[in-house]
């Protein structure tokens, strides 16, 4: 299993629609961000909290078995295998990851799935439209637009979290209509 680590930029480093222009880096890019989900239990914290439900439960497993009950033993060892198994799964998709990436010429998407493939998609800067509800609701979906072509990101981040991305992007794409390409 690849458990590899991308960093993962705050809201904080993103820039605000009312700051000033970003300035290009050496290969021309004006935006460059990383979108991973959040995972708020460490791979140490797994280890404590499955030791844990592991122990009361094989504890209550034991208690029902010298009761006479040993099916329960059966069960329990059931409940803890299926609580593993669900954190495993939510650790798979946490390896999903965005980036979205800007220079004068070209918005690019790179989505990475879970299991290891990798999509991409290319927007013309003047043309794109950034569209996000503000307020965010909990269903409001980050979406890029152009030439009647529809692309959602960021669908594993809060809604204020796609909402500051939405911001700084439209910021971004602002300072790309501007640059000359070349």
């Amino acid at each position: 299993m690849n458990d590899e680590v991308v960093p993962v930029p705050a809201a904080s480093d993103l820039a605000p629609a009312g700051s000033e222009a970003p300035a290009a880096g050496a290969d021309g890019c004006l935006f460059d961000a990383i979108l991973t989900p959040h995972r708020s239990l460490s791979a140490h914290g797994f280890v404590i909290l499955m030791s844990l439900v592991a122990g009361v439960g094989f504890g209550i497993g034991i208690v029902f078995m010298t009761m006479g009950a040993w099916p329960v033993f059966g069960f329990c060892g059931l409940e803890v295998f299926l609580i593993w198994l669900c954190f495993r799964l939510s650790y798979r998709s946490g390896r999903m990851w965005e980036r979205v990436r800007l220079t004068p010429a070209a918005l690019t998407v790179e989505r990475h799935l879970t299991d290891g493939s990798r999509r991409e998609w290319s927007f013309q800067p003047y043309w794109l439209r950034v569209v996000m509800d503000d307020p965010p609701q909990h269903h409001s979906r980050l979406t890029l637009t152009s030439h009647g072509e529809s692309l959602d990101i960021g669908g594993f981040l809060t809604p204020e979290e796609r909402l500051d991305l939405a911001k700084a992007l439209r910021h971004a794409l602002t300072t790309a209509r501007e640059t000359p390409i070349g």
